[in-house]
């Protein structure tokens, strides 16, 4: 039984644009939920990039605050990721998930070229 659904991944050059989808589930819902996304390259550790709170609070990791930006829409149990600027450092699969159920999705491919 899937729970989280990520889409909006994609190739895209170097200085563009994406924007990351992540549909939760009855079980898992956005509204009452601490959800971050998280990436993890070939090589390297898994990485956090952001995360919101039921209450709208929100956390970066260092390496992309200011480039990209996490939202939710409510009505549509939906977490977004909005990334900008992109490097081909940013290259990643990326995962979406709930830290309050530690469950995670089967995750989006990003591919950044320079």
């Amino acid at each position: 039984q899937v729970q989280l659904v990520e889409s909006g991944g994609g190739s895209v050059q170097a200085g563009g644009s994406l924007r990351l989808s992540c549909v939760g589930s009855t079980i898992i819902t956005v509204t009452t939920d601490t959800m971050a996304w998280h990436r993890w390259a070939p090589g390297k550790q898994r990485e956090f990039i952001a995360s919101i709170t039921s209450s709208g609070s929100t956390v970066y990791g260092n390496s992309v605050e200011g480039r990209v930006t996490i939202s939710r829409d409510n009505a549509k149990n939906t977490v977004y990721l909005q990334m900008n600027s992109l490097t081909p450092e940013d290259t990643a699969t990326y995962y979406c998930g709930s830290v309050t159920k530690a469950w995670w999705g089967q995750g989006t491919q990003v591919t950044v070229s320079s």
